[in-house]
């Protein structure tokens, strides 16, 4: 059963203080429980966040659907988001996420056996002069070929498993 941590909860009660309607700090309520949650919203997370925040869970789901950037199933510990909007995909970004997925072997929108890498298609990320591009956590990697983007992978999983 999921439950926020202590600091979780401390983060939600500020972003509830914040607005002046509870339904405004959602967004950043629900980032918070992805983080907390291994990277995804579960439907138990809602129903916490919901009691936790004091609104209906079919609220926060009104958002948690809405938007894509919430997670609504497990990823792997490096989520690889590539932009596959126009600019992108004219400059190679579909070969590119076929290429990650085949050094992965794993299928798009999956987990890798390693639990490491799961990778997505994404609208834009924002960075059409520096396409092809992808996203992996809160940071951004431009300019990519298939050889530098598993280079940027391979240097997190490294990181990730020295942690």
């Amino acid at each position: 059963m999921f439950q926020l941590s202590p600091a979780g909860i401390d983060f939600v009660k500020t972003e509830l203080n914040r607005y002046e309607t509870k339904r405004s700090a959602i967004l950043p309520c629900l980032y918070k429980v992805q983080e907390e949650n291994g990277g995804w919203v579960s439907p138990e997370a809602v129903n916490h966040l919901a009691d936790v925040m004091d609104i209906p869970a079919a609220h926060i789901n009104e958002v948690l659907y809405f938007y894509t950037m919430y997670n609504k199933k497990p990823v792997g510990r490096l989520h690889v988001q590539v932009c596959a909007t126009i600019s992108c995909a004219m400059n190679g970004a579909r070969e590119l996420a076929k290429h990650i997925c085949d050094k992965y072997q794993v299928k798009e929108g999956e987990i890798s056996d390693d639990g490491m890498v799961t990778v997505t298609k994404v609208e834009c990320l924002g960075s059409c002069g520096t396409a092809p591009m992808m996203q992996i956590g809160n940071a951004y990697y431009e300019n990519l070929t298939k050889e530098s983007a598993i280079e940027v992978i391979e240097d997190l999983k490294k990181k990730s498993t020295n942690q």
